[in-house]
Parts: structure tokens; sequence; C-alpha cells
């Protein structure tokens, strides 16, 4: 690994050490303040003792792991890192590691200007593409004028798109076959989920503007394909390139939804609920905060965030509030979902994947709806939330959808 990473890695794990220090002192801090209560005024002046020996005792305590951790990452970095070795995304299951680390705590990394913190990307083969003209060509020598990019989901990098599908076969990615059978280029994005969904949308309708001015050859169309939070991604990217006029937004034919919690996903839903919860009771109080730290892209996560005016001056930990201002599609594209059930309907109606329902998927709620068509989805049983990144159901439909807009090119 370069010395940058490994002092990046030191930094992150001692930032890790400083948040757990913190969570064993606001429990520690919980008990004893019920403590105090209970036997009343009498326990003042031994309440005062307490919690300014606790402070100082667990403030030595965060310093000097805090310290050890970046002294050995500095001395670990001259002795056994150098920039000319390897980057950590050679190295799959630490960059694996890491795209969860961004998911979690991405927003986190990125304020401590954390070497870790991933931007928004174009990969090739595993690495970054540099937007430029003759890096673009390069990295892709057989461009054609269709282009299909792909984002992935929450605490997941580009790699994802590889997975295998469910029997095990080598059926090669999406992007693959595609190539194979419409023409369409694929492009890969990676970026850190933990940041805010609007950032990165804003952040993807940059990229494909710098993309679409440097691409080898006239685009004549570009499909967008997400998976999970990715679809959020797209809905945003394809707001915000309207907003700024962008080029390429005139050039979507088709914005595909794989599993994206358009309406919300209950897990966030239930996390929120659960420190709420535990905040109203002074032991379990720093378990809250512990849970309320997690990024702010999974917090967007609870309703189907995609516009910066959903989380901008409020509280984002407020219990279980839907602010959520609708997305309008853009005129030229369709906009299709894919919806799965990890059970037979009766049961998987409740469960949907295990981690988005159905009804999320395809933007179907009681008092918010996302305008897919019912003609334009696909509703499965028996797969679950990461068997959409590769099964054989799925592509046929996906060929299906994206050869109507290469038949209507034809013929036009």
């Amino acid at each position: 690994m370069q010395r940058e990473e490994v002092r990046s890695l030191a930094d992150a794990a001692g930032e890790g050490t400083r948040v757990l220090t913190t969570l064993v002192r606001d429990l520690h801090s919980g008990i004893a303040s019920r403590v105090f209560c209970l036997i009343g005024p009498a326990a003042k002046p031994v309440a005062i003792v307490h919690n300014k020996t606790a402070a100082l005792a667990y403030g030595a305590v965060d310093r000097a792991i805090r310290g050890s951790i970046t002294g050995v990452g500095a001395l670990a970095a001259q002795v056994y890192a150098d920039d000319e070795s390897s980057t950590i995304d050679s190295y799959p299951r630490v960059a694996g590691a890491i795209a969860v680390l961004n998911g979690i705590y991405g927003h986190q990394l990125a304020e401590r200007g954390n070497g870790l913190a991933w931007s928004m990307q174009v990969r090739q083969h595993g690495k970054p593409v540099n937007l430029t003209p003759a890096a673009v060509a390069a990295a892709f020598p057989e461009a054609t004028g269709r282009i299909a990019v792909f984002v992935h989901g929450w605490v997941m990098d580009d790699r994802a798109w590889r997975r295998r599908p469910r029997t095990g076969e080598r059926t090669p990615p999406y992007g693959a076959r595609l190539q194979a059978d419409l023409g369409y280029t694929p492009v890969y994005l990676r970026y850190n989920t933990g940041l805010h969904i609007s950032h990165n949308g804003r952040s993807v309708a940059d990229l494909l503007n710098q993309l679409h001015r440097v691409w080898p050859v006239p685009v004549e169309e570009i499909a967008l394909i997400g998976h999970s939070m990715g679809g959020l991604v797209l809905r945003s990217a394809c707001h915000y390139g309207t907003q700024h006029q962008y080029d390429w937004t005139d050039a979507v034919s088709r914005v595909i939804c794989l599993g994206s919690p358009n309406l919300g996903a209950d897990l966030e839903k239930g996390v929120n609920a659960a420190a709420w919860a535990l905040a109203r009771l002074p032991e379990t109080r720093g378990i809250a905060k512990f849970l309320n730290l997690r990024s702010s892209g999974v917090k967007d996560m609870r309703y189907g965030s995609c516009l910066d005016e959903d989380w901008s001056d409020c509280d984002p930990d407020e219990f279980l509030r839907d602010r959520c201002h609708e997305v309008p599609f853009l005129p030229t594209a369709t906009y299709h979902f894919v919806a799965t059930t990890a059970a037979p309907r009766a049961v998987g109606i409740l469960m949907g994947d295990h981690l988005v329902r159905p009804w999320s998927a395809s933007g179907v709620g009681k008092s918010r709806r996302i305008p897919f068509e019912p003609q334009h989805g696909l509703t499965l049983t028996g797969l679950n939330h990461f068997d959409l990144l590769n099964d054989p159901s799925i592509y046929i439909k996906v060929v299906e959808w994206l050869g109507q807009s290469t038949e209507q090119e034809t013929a036009i």
C-alpha cells in the first residue's frame, strides 16, 4: 500500500477507537446519573467529583490510544509503504472493507479529509479513468455511441456488478452482455455512499457532463442503471443535470432502478426509531448517539431522499418524518423499476428482498407515489437484494427494455 493510504487507515482506526471510547463514557455517565438522581441532592458533591474524574480518565485513554495508533501508522507508512507500491484498490477484500466504511461513516471521512473517503470516479478494470479525451479513448478503445452507466448501491463499489448469479454459474455481468448483445459500452461509477444522495447526484450529473464532452464518438443514447441507492443517485443526477441544462440529459433513453428504496428502507426507519427511543433514557442515550453517527447517505434512505431540500435545515435524526420532495422524471426517458421478494407473495410483501419492500421499489405508497408506469416495471419472487446485481431473468427484461430503444432509433 502507499504511504498516504496507510496514514488514512491509521486515522480511521484512531477515529474508531474515539467513537468506542465515547460510547463507553456515555453509557457510564448515563448509568451514574440515574444512580445519583435516585439518591437525591445528597449525592451532588460525589457526582461532581465523579464526573470530573471520569472525564479526565476517558480523555486520557482516548488520547493515549489515538496517539499510539497515529504513531504506529506514521511508522508503518515510512517503513513498510512507499508511493511506488500497489494502491489499496489492488486488494479486493480491503477495498470491500473500505466500501463498507464509506457507506457507514463516509461523510465523516470526507469531513476529516481522510484519504479513504472515495470521490466520484469512472472505473475501468478496477482503476480510475481520468476524464480527458486521451484517457477516455484509451480506457474505452471500442466505444460506441450507446453508453450504459452502472451505479452501485450502499456499502458497495464498482466490483459489485461482477457478482455471480446464485446458481454459481460464471455468467458475465450485465455490462459485458449488453455490450455483446446490443452494442452498449458499459461505464461503471464508484462513489462514497456515505455522502448525501443529493451530493452524489450532483457529482454524477457533473461527471456525465464531462464524460459526454470527451466521449470518443458522438453519443447517441445513454441508459442509466442503478442498484439500490444507485437508483436514487441516478434520479437525483437527472434532476440536477436538467437544472444545469446539461446536454447528456437529452440522450438518456432509459433509467432502470434495481431494488431501489424509492419510498424508503425499513431497516433505516427501524434504526431511526430505535435511536429515538434509546435517547429517552440516560442509561441508553450513549447508544442512541452511537447509532446516530451513521452516515448521511444511509439516513437519506429512510424515505428515499434525492434532493438537498429534503435534508437541509432540519434535524437528520428526527423521529420518522418524511420530508421528501418529488423529483420529476426526465421527459425524454422511460423509467423502469425492478422489485423482488425473497419469499412467496403473501410473506414477500412484508419481507421484501430483506432490505427493500416491493411497494417502495415500485414507488407505490399510501401518501407518496413515484410515477413509474406499472407496465415498465418487473416484480419477481425468490430473489434477495443482492441477486439483482446479476440474474438471468432480470437481464432478459433489461435487454427487452433497451432493445426497444434500439429498435425505435433504427426506425427513425
